[in-house]
């Protein structure tokens, strides 16, 4: 049986924050399995929080190299993924992402989907560029329902800029010229998965990923997974080989960015996340805040208000920790997030 805090433990081990990974930037992309990129600025943040020695220019590289890219993936949202994962995983998604472009049935999605591919095939188009030109052809659609049609059924790649984090408001969005996978397998994102976020459920895996039927992929492959049990009597599938330390293993303070992976990788957050706080993270409109981690678990909000030169990190905790305890980590991420800031400060809401 897993306790509370060695479920903790070993999810913070996968998603490196127990300890920042010691490779490169694509590297530790492909072991977290992506990273929610709904908004451009959340991925830097969230490689700077887990591997060692990150550098802005290492992501804008690796995005101008389409070693890594960002595309509709998985919850049929932004994500940003190595260049295999792309290929191996989309095709896979294509069941998740048909059925989210249905809510619009007026639309022959096959033909929208077509008719995008021809228009891209010209080179990069913003959507506000692509929507006039379906129109044409097909008078009388609702130019939001052409658009989303085309985010879910045709694989694109966002084109990268030299915009501060890689994607300016309106970018553009490209074929990704990256062959898919003829033959994919959902035993590997299974694995993938398991190796990112594991000890997991089957709802767990089915809650990031989007997908359903996961329960009999998980039962099929029962002969090479460790099968746990957490507090609750729940079932537990992970990798034999996967880290699990101990509870008591120290965790330090680690800042996690909007939509952050830890907070959208199960069903049941209460592994990081305390119940009584989950609605002080996740807003009514599905907006998922900056959290901080303190002793493994989320201790608060935080956002950066920036006002002319003058750059302040703002804290809004649930649980009262130390200042001190918060101040080294919480400078250092101020400093990476906002670099031409002549003065930085730190800010404890309610004290």
């Amino acid at each position: 049986m897993l306790t509370l805090r060695e479920l903790n433990r070993a999810t913070l081990a996968r998603q490196h924050l127990l300890r920042r990974h010691q490779g490169g930037v694509a590297a530790v992309v492909h072991r977290l399995a992506g990273l929610q990129a709904q908004e451009p600025r959340p991925p830097y943040l969230g490689l700077w929080t887990r591997l060692d020695r990150f550098a802005r220019d290492d992501l804008h590289a690796a995005l101008r190299a389409r070693t890594l890219v960002r595309a509709t993936m998985m919850r049929a949202t932004l994500h940003l993924v190595t260049a295999a994962d792309f290929a191996e995983f989309r095709p896979l998604l294509r069941p998740l992402l048909a059925g989210a472009a249905r809510r619009f049935p007026e639309v022959d999605f096959a033909a929208v989907a077509a008719a995008a591919e021809r228009l891209l095939a010209e080179g990069p188009h913003t959507f506000n560029e692509l929507r006039p030109r379906l129109e044409v052809e097909f008078p009388g659609a609702y130019d939001r329902a052409l658009g989303y049609a085309v985010r879910m059924m045709v694989p694109l790649i966002m084109v990268p800029t030299e915009d501060r984090w890689s994607f300016p408001r309106e970018s553009a969005f490209a074929l990704p010229g990256i062959e898919l996978a003829a033959e994919p397998d959902i035993e590997t994102l299974v694995e993938r998965y398991l190796a990112a976020f594991g000890p997991a459920t089957a709802a767990d895996m089915q809650t990031w990923s989007g997908l359903s039927g996961l329960k009999a992929v998980l039962n099929g492959m029962r002969d090479r997974l460790e099968v746990l049990v957490d507090e609750r009597g729940r079932e537990l599938f992970d990798l034999p080989e996967a880290p699990r330390p101990e509870g008591d293993v120290p965790a330090p303070v680690r800042f996690l960015p909007d939509f952050d992976n830890l907070m959208l990788g199960h069903a049941d957050r209460t592994r990081v996340l305390a119940e009584e706080h989950r609605g002080e993270v996740v807003t009514k409109n599905l907006r998922v805040r900056a959290t901080y981690l303190v002793d493994g678990f989320v201790a608060g909000t935080w956002q950066i208000r920036r006002t002319g030169r003058k750059a302040k990190l703002l804290l809004t905790p649930f649980i009262p920790v130390s200042t001190e305890a918060l101040e080294e980590e919480a400078m250092a991420l101020l400093a990476f997030a906002e670099p031409d800031a002549e003065a930085r400060s730190l800010e404890v809401m309610g004290s």
